[in-house]
Formats: C-alpha cells, sequence, structure tokens
C-alpha cells in the first residue's frame, strides 16, 4: 500500500513540474550582474534559458544549500555521539577486564550468554 502511495504522490510531483515546465517556457535573459555593474567591470556574461529551467535551479540550489547548512548545524551532535560512543566502548572494556580479574562469571547460562553480548 505505501509503495503505491509513494509511487503516486511521484507521478503526481512529476505530473506538477511538467506542467510547470510547459506553462513557463518563455526565454528570459540570466546575468551575472546588472547592467551598470556588468558595464563597470567588464563581466557582461548572459544567456537566454527558459523560463522554468531558472525555477528548477532555483529549486535545487535551496535544496542543496539546506543540506550543507543542516549538515554544518548537526557537526558538533555528530562529534560529541562519536566521543560518546568510543567512552561506552572503553567502559565496556573495562567491565569485562574487571569480570575477568575478579573471576566474576555469572552462574546461569542465560546470563552469560547476554554477557558477551
Amino acid at each position: 500500500m505505501i509503495r503505491y502511495l509513494r509511487l503516486l504522490v511521484i507521478g503526481l510531483l512529476a505530473l506538477s513540474l511538467l506542467t510547470v515546465a510547459l506553462a513557463n517556457r518563455t526565454l528570459v535573459q540570466v546575468r551575472l550582474l546588472p547592467e551598470d555593474l556588468a558595464a563597470l567591470t567588464g563581466l557582461t556574461w548572459a544567456a537566454e534559458v527558459p523560463l522554468f529551467l531558472v525555477i528548477f535551479a532555483g529549486i535545487v540550489a535551496g535544496v542543496l544549500i539546506g543540506f550543507v547548512w543542516e549538515w554544518l548545524r548537526e557537526t558538533g551532535i555528530r562529534s560529541t555521539a562519536s566521543a560518546r560512543a568510543r567512552e561506552v566502548a572503553r567502559l565496556e572494556r573495562e567491565i569485562a577486564e574487571l569480570r575477568g580479574a575478579a573471576g566474576v562469571a555469572p552462574k546461569d547460562d542465560v546470563l552469560a550468554l547476554l554477557e558477551k553480548r
């Protein structure tokens, strides 16, 4: 059921993107800089592209900026999680060493299996 729902949503999204593309086929001029600033600096690059490409490129750029922004924001969280995972592994090794040195072994087979995990 979920698979069909996902296919339906993807189909509707594709249909809406196609509709936007067909409705915005007019050529527009995309410039690197405004005319006055381009004349001042000599960078007069310009291209004529369909409007839907400009719209879709803006959407893609926004999504990519959002992903990068979120990845940078979560850097501290990832480093904290990594440090805590290393600390947990160190403490588990220390517990295993202490149990081995003290000769403490579980008396029940089931508990022994659980301790090995």
